[in-house]
């Protein structure tokens, strides 16, 4: 196939199915395995989760694993787009229903890899007016987003709404939809509690696709993302109990009919309360809390049993995870969640929109017989960007460029020696304060929130909240041996707080997006800052060119250190071998960018013509700052370094104005390249504006690399 650095899981099992499951605003201490069953030797409140411990004892447990951001929809546009929120282009904060950007997306990987793909429960990120949008309105529907596939909650405010038929409607449709791809079918929905209805119509989803591949002959893949609405807001509980069994003939099941979707539709809605609960002396709504988790943990055990039932269980990797920490929050219902009944929150202190660890840090769980060994624990840094790196590997495509991730591979496969140290950064801004729970230590009760941000590095984390401006001190949290964040090593470790602000610098790009339809915009107290460059003592002229694939690629890629064919070059040239290339090829320069000044600069990119042609540059490394994304078919028109371009709604005259500011010095630069097939050579014309200079073209005496990354060229 000519593509170098195919997924390391390759050599092992065959792709495989992924399950990918979301649940809202379970919190890291919700889950059984993770914290709740050490509440029974303390003799307090807790939550059983059976079945996920079941999971958990037979994959990994990801322990330190981070959300993309403290509330639902950044957090999902960041696991979805495979870019932490500092490089986000449309939703960061508090923007529901703003439309994710038209780039590569989970889906649209997997799908390029040859995956079926479907998205089943909420979405929140599709565009279009809040709680009016749909497949026309929304510029981001799922089905253009790259799933085959969608059924269940577009807007976020019908999240909240358990009984679709029956909770109060929202929007200019004054009903909550559900969506079967174009279609709204709430009318259908009557008695169908949320949990039941996504766990039977994924049940469905799955043994279609089996059933397709079986009467096919045929061996394709699935990627589903399973996205619950529970136990999110308004606290409500299932009509009946689960039913027996689980799989392919238990369990909960779909039987399509009007009025009677599912098994379940059937007895009193919002009445059961699961008998381990039901005569607790404890408040109404913390079982209602506790009923809603255990129904998700009975569908998800109903799920794995159906895998089995399939055949299909061994090669198939299961995800199990949260967006965000656990809420203090009721919606529209008269019971309001309390985190602190069964500390929800675990050992941290923190609820969602906390940048703290019990707002951002999440239980996850993740099974493969076939690929992971079992009874694995992990407290390797991880966020949710990580996961399309992650799963393009398992693909055995080539990881793209955009993505802020790296692959988790090595430590779900028991490598952990072998696994790159990634990026976990949040930044997010929301008013109010921590709330005074008791658990908490007394600095972080009634604590403000504002304008937060929090870096890790190592075993530490840096947070600051309430920031006025970039001076700000971060607070230094060793979080392996404090948890709770109770000590601030700040003043012990100057170095790392240097660290810490100029590295929130480098990764990422500042809001460069306004939404016409509803004018969100987003700026940050260190918008203004210069980006610092890096200390590099000896450099030498050239950058390292790598090559990525002898073909063209679907999308500009990343380099694994796997490439078999590297070289010199005096900057941003084609080797002699490819500069008369017409049939396409996928490559890679890595070096450094010297800025000559302190300034405001601008950078362009133009590319030849042919379809396939795209490019892809990135400042800081792995994870850091975005600079140039024209990793789309370009037509050889020239493409700029704003942050918005991609975007929905994007009108020059109102946003993708804002410059690049950047400290004068080295910066390291990697530009992903992909040259199409068709009659044109390859061309890839690099230029900036800055400090009293005009638009002209980057000099090659501008780029250098390291000398030791020349000595590994080979020749």
């Amino acid at each position: 196939m000519g593509m170098l650095g195919l997924g390391a899981a390759m050599a092992d099992a065959p792709r495989p199915n992924i399950l990918f499951i979301l649940v809202d605003d379970m919190g890291w201490g919700d889950l059984g395995c993770f914290y709740q069953n050490s509440r029974r030797s303390e003799r307090q409140p807790r939550l059983e989760t059976p079945h996920l411990d079941q999971m958990a004892s037979e994959g990994i447990q990801l322990r330190r694993h981070y959300s993309g951001a403290p509330v639902c929809a950044p957090s999902r546009a960041s696991l979805f787009s495979g870019v932490h929120q500092g490089n986000a282009r449309v939703v960061r904060d508090n923007t529901f229903d703003m439309p994710l950007e038209n780039s590569h997306t989970l889906a649209s990987v997997l799908k390029e890899a040859g995956y079926a793909t479907a998205l089943i429960g909420k979405w929140g990120i599709g565009g279009g007016r809040e709680s009016g949008g749909g497949p026309d309105e929304s510029p981001a529907y799922p089905t253009k987003r790259g799933f085959d596939y969608f059924f269940g909650y577009l807007d976020h405010i019908a999240g909240h709404r358990h009984y679709p038929a029956h909770d109060p409607g929202a929007g200019p449709r004054k009903m909550t939809a559900i969506w079967d791809q174009n279609r709204i079918i709430t009318q259908d929905c009557d008695k169908a509690y949320s949990t039941d209805l996504l766990t039977a119509r994924a049940k469905k989803w799955i043994y279609d696709h089996e059933k397709a591949n079986h009467d096919s002959r045929n061996n394709q893949p699935f990627f589903l993302a399973l996205t619950y609405i529970a136990p999110h807001a308004a606290l409500k509980v299932p009509t009946c109990a689960y039913p027996a069994g689980g799989g392919l003939k238990g369990g909960v099941q779909w039987l399509g009919q009007p009025g009677h979707l599912i098994n379940t539709a059937k007895g009193e809605i919002d009445s059961y309360i699961m008998p381990a609960y039901k005569h607790k002396k404890w408040p109404e709504a913390a079982k209602r809390h506790a009923t809603m988790i255990g129904r998700v943990d009975e569908a998800v055990g109903d799920i794995l049993q159906l895998l089995k039932d399939l055949k299909i269980d061994r090669n198939t990797l299961v995800v199990f995870t949260s967006d965000n920490g656990p809420h203090n929050e009721g919606s529209f219902y008269r019971f309001v969640q309390n985190p602190a009944f069964f500390r929800s929150y675990g050992p941290f202190d923190g609820i969602k929109r906390d940048l703290l660890e019990g707002g951002i840090r999440v239980p996850a769980l993740v099974r493969w017989p076939a690929g992971i060994p079992k009874k694995q624990q992990s407290s390797f840094p991880c966020q949710f960007h990580d996961w399309m790196t992650t799963f393009a590997d398992l693909a055995g495509v080539p990881l793209p460029a955009r993505a802020d991730g790296v692959s988790l591979v090595p430590t779900l496969t028991g490598h952990a020696n072998r696994q790159k140290q990634g990026v976990v950064y949040f930044e997010y801004n929301y008013p109010g304060k921590t709330p005074r729970i008791a658990d908490f230590v007394p600095e972080h009760q009634g604590a403000r929130r504002g304008q937060q941000q929090a870096i890790g590095i190592g075993k530490y984390i840096g947070v600051r909240t309430d920031i006025k401006n970039h001076q700000d001190d971060f607070r230094i949290f060793d979080i392996e041996s404090d948890p709770q964040e109770t000590r601030d090593l700040a003043t012990q470790l100057p170095e790392l707080q240097r660290q810490m602000k100029d590295r929130v610098l480098q990764v990422r790009r500042v809001y460069d997006y306004a939404n016409i339809v509803r004018g969100n915009v987003v700026r940050r107290p260190y918008d203004n800052e210069f980006v610092p460059g890096i200390n590099v003592e000896r450099t030498q002229p050239g950058l390292v060119f790598s090559l990525i694939a002898d073909q063209a690629l679907p999308w500009a890629a990343q380099a694994t250190g796997r490439e078999t064919e590297v070289q010199l070059t005096p900057g941003i040239k084609f080797p002699s071998n490819w500069i008369n290339d017409t049939k396409g090829f996928a490559a890679q320069w890595q070096g450094f960018i010297r800025i000559p000044k302190d300034g405001d600069y601008h950078f362009f990119v133009q590319t030849d013509a042919n379809d396939g042609t795209r490019v892809f540059i990135r400042l800081h490394g792995q994870g850091g700052m975005a600079l140039v994304d024209a990793d789309f078919p370009t037509k050889g028109q020239k493409v700029d370094s704003s942050a918005a371009v991609g975007t929905n709604e994007f009108k020059p005259d109102k946003t993708g104005k804002r410059p690049v500011k950047l400290q004068a010095g080295l910066h390291p630069i990697t530009i992903s390249y992909v040259h199409g097939a068709g009659q044109h050579t390859p061309k890839l014309d690099f230029s900036w504006t800055g400090p009293q200079q005009g638009q002209a073209a980057v000099p090659d005496n501008a780029f250098v690399c390291q000398p030791q990354a020349v000595k590994a060229v080979k020749k």
